[in-house]
């Protein structure tokens, strides 16, 4: 595990790959860590063609540090991955994530675009049932310990434990905060993901969304997720100028079957690597072949 100090933030990361080729970034969904099953293995897969590909904790995951400034949580991480990107002269990069790391992805490419060489994107959140429910797992639990309990109990929440583990100093920067402008950060989280007509993903406009003018490839959604609409995925790739729909390489009910009891006990992600033929061939389309 590498460290780099973005800010007054420690982020723990990876890189995989010795080539010279394409650099490469993946940002998981939810609060998963880069070394959730199917994560590394994407990366392997796309390592194997020449290029160089970031993994990262983002701040709130693995073993980074934990961090709650910014409008949105998504924001806040948006922020540090371009200035990760920078730190490790890996700009501009090929952007991708899945359900939490998709929107991570296209914030960070219209708040910084000269990091982003390109996008791909699945999973990504939409609906108003979608929204609302992760507005609620992020922040809801947090919030309610704080408001009855004080900062020491939300420190000691299950949702926190693996980057108090993995991060001993977590615990004590949670625990430490000021619990008042905690709950303030929490609503406002939370607020962000209250659905907007003119927002197709939350804290980015539909205007903002055809001002990130670069290849971009977005698998569409299942019809049967409720989390990740499809009509969401068929909007974002209809906005973005270099935006390309293509299918997943998996059936309709992929997210379901994940995320569901009894659900596979290799996890969400595990099927990810089935990502990369088609994400090396639109690479290799859209920016030409990678050195092998």
């Amino acid at each position: 595990m590498s460290v780099a100090i973005v800010g007054d933030l420690s982020v723990s990361y990876e890189i995989v790959g010795e080539g010279e080729g394409r650099p490469w970034v993946i940002t998981p969904g939810g609060r998963f860590s880069k070394d959730t099953p199917g994560v590394r293995e994407l990366a392997q897969a796309l390592a194997a063609r020449g290029n160089r590909v970031l993994l990262w904790d983002r701040p709130n995951t693995g073993a980074s540090d934990v961090c709650f400034t910014g409008e949105t949580e998504s924001d806040m991480q948006a922020d540090v991955l371009a200035g990760l990107l920078t730190g490790l002269d890996l700009a501009p990069a090929v952007i991708i994530g899945g359900s939490g790391g998709s929107r991570v992805s296209l914030l960070t490419a219209a708040r910084h675009p000269r990091v982003a060489a390109g996008l791909a994107l699945w999973w990504i959140s939409g609906g108003t049932f979608g929204l609302m429910s992760i507005g609620v797992h992020y922040a809801a639990g947090s919030f309610e310990a704080a408001w009855h309990r004080g900062m020491a109990a939300v420190a000691d929440l299950p949702e926190w434990a693996e980057v108090g583990r993995r991060n001993p100093a977590n615990r004590a920067r949670i625990a430490g905060l000021d619990r008042d402008e905690f709950l303030a950060t929490m609503e406002r989280w939370m607020a962000a993901y209250c659905p907007r007509p003119d927002q197709p993903v939350p804290g980015l406009s539909d205007a903002e969304a055809t001002r990130i003018d670069v290849p971009a490839l977005v698998f569409r959604s299942g019809a049967s997720d409720a989390h990740h609409r499809r009509e969401t995925s068929e909007r974002v790739a209809g906005l973005l100028p270099g935006g390309t729909l293509v299918e997943p390489p998996w059936s309709d009910t992929e997210w379901n079957d994940r995320s569901t009891p009894p659900a596979p006990v290799e996890g969400l992600f595990a099927r990810w690597p089935l990502l990369a033929p088609r994400l090396l061939d639109w690479a290799d389309t859209s920016f030409g072949p990678t050195e092998r």
